[in-house]
């Protein structure tokens, strides 16, 4: 097991941690690059005073990375983002001894509320299950796993929110980049005819594959080249800005006229320039904002 640590000035700490989690990183921590100097800041002070950003000014990003995560590609994603200048780019690398990361990870996730009509319950604590205020809520049952998408994220979080207050009953669905299938469980449990997921990891194809089976719910799941042809009523796509920009055209065409389109993975300073990207093709304006993220959405204007 390897950490990758990067620096980072005070105001990049929280983007930056959220984009590795993103690209894949089993976990992000920050410290401070002056620990243990006469430079050390003491980043919490009397109750009452703590800061409004939980970073140093001089912070060490730390990232756990899985075994068969490429370092090499990594850092070019990372700088594809644009949360790190190239010319001040600043890494290392350290092992880690092997421990249970899995266990360790799965110890963080409990059952998470999404409004009022959804309810995530990782398989780990559904004994549990019993005991919450379950009402006539969506229970959605996932394990994180090796795939994005459990729900606490806030894109994941937002584009939950758009399905279970905007989601036309028996919608079609495209599920852009499902990761562990989150998006595309919840739309079938909401009342979406046709889903359909598609994803280039095939961890992340047959991640959706179980959980929707876990779910008892039919979701289609393919690798991109193996994706049927058609349109659907709603197309959701919570990835990267750089890719959305460069999928935009095929995207929209997913979109059948009249229908919706649900972007998220998006920085609330990306978000306009990401409406410009897509205005040729369909409207798209700020539907939601969370923690610095946004869900954007748009209706295919009818031919």
């Amino acid at each position: 097991m390897r950490e990758l640590l990067l620096s980072c000035l005070e105001d990049e700490a929280e983007q930056l941690s959220d984009v590795l989690l993103d690209l894949g990183a089993l976990s992000v921590s920050v410290e401070d690059a002056d620990g243990d100097t006469e430079a050390e800041q003491a980043l919490f002070g009397e109750p009452g005073m703590e800061p409004e950003v939980c970073a140093w000014n001089r912070n060490r990003v730390v990232a756990l990375l899985p075994d068969t995560m490429e370092v090499d590609e990594l850092l070019h994603q990372l700088l594809l983002t644009g949360v790190l200048d190239e010319t001040k780019l600043e890494w290392s690398l350290r092992e880690v001894p092997d421990t249970d990361w899995v266990r360790l990870t799965q110890s963080q996730f409990g059952p998470i509320e999404v409004g009022d009509r959804i309810l995530i319950v990782p398989s780990w604590h559904k004994d549990e299950q019993a005991c919450l205020d379950v009402g006539d809520r969506v229970q959605i049952q996932l394990d994180p796993g090796l795939a994005f998408g459990t729900g606490s994220h806030p894109t994941t979080h937002l584009c939950l929110e758009w399905q279970a207050e905007n989601l036309p009953d028996g919608a079609s669905v495209l599920d852009y980049g499902c990761g562990s299938g989150i998006l595309a469980i919840a739309a079938k449990k909401l009342g979406a005819a046709r889903t359909l997921g598609t994803d280039i990891d095939v961890q992340a194809v047959n991640s959706t594959r179980y959980n929707a089976q876990v779910n008892e719910v039919e979701v289609e799941a393919y690798l991109p080249d193996e994706l049927p042809g058609g349109q659907s009523d709603v197309v959701l796509a919570n990835i990267l800005s750089n890719p959305l920009k460069v999928l935009a055209p095929m995207l929209a065409n997913r979109v059948r006229p009249g229908g919706y389109l649900v972007l998220s993975g998006i920085f609330e300073w990306q978000a306009q320039e990401m409406i410009t990207v897509y205005a040729p093709f369909l409207p798209l304006e700020v539907w939601r904002e969370r923690e610095g993220w946004v869900c954007l959405a748009g209706r295919r204007p009818l031919d």
